[in-house]
């Protein structure tokens, strides 16, 4: 709660003056507990969404208990109904992975989700590049991960999707790495997804340099700190003056990953974050 009431302390004056405002959504993985219990559908999460404040819904794929087009199409007017955007899909993908085979089946997971994306209206499809194997070398992985990336960008590029590589541990969990795959793939299809709950240690200075790759983003309350095992809550005051300086106006998906992710509690952190972000 001191990280909610110390969000709220903040007034609108001092921070709308300065920077620009970011739309809130809510990434689907919240409630992951009640998807995968059945308290919860895909059909009923934009509305649920528009309950905590959000203007926004980024769907996961692991809660689509189908992908035909009359799926998609229900997702889609629920949306609508609920006056919610579809902000984007995620999946989880390891393009990474030594087995050729694996990867392969990953790239066409990716390539499968990148039309779903552009039948559901989504503007960005958020993918993991994977991590180094024990016994693999990391350069071997790197290329991996480039070619694999380079291929899903160049069909995302041409359908009119931005391919969202988050920064999520293995080859991405610095700023660094996560740069250095971008750079190397060298694609427009290719952009990121700046999780601010993701880096460790000078996360902020981590932020600056990413930001301006930025298609899209993820709130966590907390990041690592600077000690294994350590948390630090994340200042998205700062957050916003950095994406604002970046020229992002885009959206800030709510990724609650706190065991209790309830409505209410998920909703005071949307509320908490739209006196930081509106």
């Amino acid at each position: 709660m001191t990280f909610l009431h110390s969000l709220s302390a903040l007034t609108d004056h001092d921070l709308r003056s300065e920077v620009a405002a970011m739309r809130l959504s809510c990434c689907a993985y919240s409630f992951r507990d009640a998807f995968r219990s059945g308290d919860l559908t895909l059909e009923e999460f934009p509305e649920l969404c528009r309950r905590i404040g959000c203007e926004g819904a980024e769907l996961t794929a692991y809660y689509f208990p189908s992908t035909e087009r009359a799926y998609l199409n229900k997702i889609k007017q629920s949306a609508h109904r609920a006056g919610i955007s579809i902000s984007g899909t995620a999946i989880g993908s390891d393009f990474a992975n030594p087995d050729a085979v694996k990867r392969a089946e990953h790239v066409a997971m990716a390539r499968e989700w990148i039309e779903h994306s552009v039948w559901l209206g989504a503007p960005t499809m958020r993918v993991f590049a994977g991590g180094v194997r024990q016994g693999q070398d990391e350069r071997d992985a790197f290329d991996n991960a480039v070619s694999a990336l380079r291929e899903c960008a160049e069909l995302a590029y041409d359908s009119g999707v931005a391919l969202a590589l988050e920064n999520h541990g293995g080859l991405t969990r610095t700023a660094e790495g996560t740069l250095d795959l971008l750079r190397a793939v060298d694609s427009p299809g290719l952009a990121l997804n700046l999780d601010f709950g993701n880096f460790e240690q000078d996360c902020y200075e981590q932020f600056e340099q990413c930001a301006i790759y930025a298609a899209a983003t993820h709130a966590k309350p907390f990041t690592a700190g600077p000690a294994p095992g350590e948390r630090s809550r994340v200042d998205y005051q700062r957050v916003r003056e950095v994406m604002a300086a970046a020229g992002y106006r885009g959206w800030l998906a709510v990724e609650y990953e706190e065991a209790e992710a309830t409505e209410a509690i998920v909703g005071a952190f949307v509320e908490a974050l739209s006196r930081v972000t509106g």
